[in-house]
């Protein structure tokens, strides 16, 4: 169990702020995967808050899920972190992500849970899974084709292109990019604080009708993707990607 103090809650008006801290790289694990869901729930409940703010601490969004403490990955299973995980897309209230650094897989995921996000030029974001060896997870295989269209959600899924704000924000990946990085969560803040001044019944049945099917939909995904990692992860490409990535070389994939 992590501790709890690596996910503060503040509020600024009628803007809840989540902002976690789990250094050095924000990976995140089913534990803490399951409390952010349990945060939003709770908040989903508190008639004072009308839009939730996330963010992170430190050089980076998230750089990814935390399955490589396990000893041996063919007995790696995500089910636990993807069920909480799949929770997220169920909340009532408009997110905002202020995505600093890197968002590299499960990270970019979470980032894609949010309604908007907020990227500045040192931010990275990757949809990495193939250069490690196995199929992409989080409902990626949705949300990315809903948001920046099938074409190039497919260069980011199967080549796991690196790019950069001002490249996401040229395909809709995020919705604004600053000019400089520590104007990210002040942005975001105030996007966050412009959506509050908002009706809430008003904003929140808007928001319930462009998002109709969408949590139904990022599950259907998921239970196929996690079915095939379940698969892929006792794979030796698996182990050859893990390794690869360690030592900061190129895999040498054979298929097996």
């Amino acid at each position: 169990m992590n501790d709890p103090a690596d996910l503060a809650l503040t509020h600024s008006g009628h803007v809840a702020h989540l902002r976690w801290s789990r250094p050095p790289h924000n990976h995140v694990d089913p534990d803490f995967i399951g409390r952010l869901a349990d945060q939003l729930d709770a908040l989903d409940a508190d008639p004072q808050c009308r839009v939730v703010l996330l963010s992170a601490q430190g050089k980076a969004f998230c750089a990814g899920a935390d399955f490589w403490s396990v000893g041996d990955a063919r007995e790696i299973d995500p089910g636990p972190f993807y069920a909480h995980a799949m929770r997220l897309f169920r909340t009532r209230k408009p997110l905002v992500a202020a995505v600093h650094g890197a968002a590299i897989g499960a990270g970019l995921g979470l980032a894609l849970v949010a309604d908007y996000r907020v990227a500045g030029p040192a931010t990275r974001l990757s949809a990495n899974f193939v250069r490690l060896g196995f199929h992409p997870g989080f409902g990626l295989t949705e949300t990315l084709p809903r948001l920046i269209g099938m074409q190039r959600a497919s260069v980011l899924l199967c080549t796991g292109q690196r790019i950069d704000g001002a490249q996401a924000l040229a395909m809709g990946l995020v919705d604004a990019c600053v000019a400089h990085d520590e104007e990210v969560l002040p942005h975001a803040m105030a996007w966050a604080q412009t959506l509050a001044e908002a009706a809430p019944v008003a904003l929140q049945s808007t928001r319930a009708s462009l998002r109709q099917g969408l949590a139904d939909a990022v599950l259907a995904a998921n239970q196929r993707e996690l079915q095939l990692q379940r698969q892929q992860f006792a794979m030796a490409d698996f182990r050859e990607g893990i390794a690869a990535m360690a030592q900061r070389r190129t895999p040498l994939f054979t298929g097996t």
